[in-house]
């Protein structure tokens, strides 16, 4: 009797892993569709990671949920997005600058792309733990803190984005669904870190 309850313990403990997952995968492809807005995509992360913690903490949500905290961290976050494309942009200059040969232009790409990537991982820091209520200015200033100060964490959610390049190049529609890993990563990472 006392071996049939290890294994039904071990078969729901594998159960839950496998839901959790499945669930990130559900999860990016609801970010990709919520992202199609180009600058909506700090929303999209957003309303993912929320709905994730949902999940993890067993209190329900869905698709209705996930529209919901879209729709309310659109508000601000679209500036956020705007902000994102525009660091995209600045990178895209630099690394010209070293493709035409410009003295100092290697040095200034590596700063770009180096900048781009902090970016990117604040961003996403700030995603994970946004709640209804939140501004996004306080958000990214403590989310660029815990990207310097937890410099493990941020190596995680940059595996995640190296994940999500790498699959878009071997099959681009796989990138979708790796969307919400990458969420799910940056949960991980800020619940690591609220627990440190």
């Amino acid at each position: 009797m006392a071996q049939v309850r290890v294994k039904a313990r071990k078969e729901s403990v594998l159960a839950e892993r496998f839901a959790v997952f499945a669930e990130c995968l559900l999860t990016g492809v609801w970010i990709a569709v919520a992202s199609l807005g180009v600058v909506t995509w700090p929303a999209a992360f957003a309303a993912g990671a929320r709905h994730l913690r949902r999940r993890t903490a067993h209190q329900g949500g869905g698709r209705r949920e996930f529209a919901a905290d879209f729709r309310t961290a659109v508000r601000g976050g679209w500036v956020v997005g705007l902000g994102g494309w525009g660091a995209v942009a600045v990178a895209w200059v630099d690394v010209q600058a070293v493709r035409a040969g410009i003295p100092g232009g290697p040095l200034v790409g590596a700063v770009g792309l180096f900048a781009l990537i902090g970016v990117a991982v604040a961003g996403l820091r700030a995603a994970a733990v946004w709640t209804p209520g939140d501004t996004w200015r306080t958000l990214l200033a403590d989310a660029w803190r815990r990207t310097v100060l937890d410099p493990a964490g941020s190596f995680l959610i940059i595996g995640g984005l190296a994940l999500v390049a790498l699959s878009a190049w071997v099959v681009a529609p796989l990138a979708v669904p790796v969307l919400g890993a990458v969420a799910g990563a940056a949960v991980a990472v800020e619940e690591r870190h609220r627990h440190r």
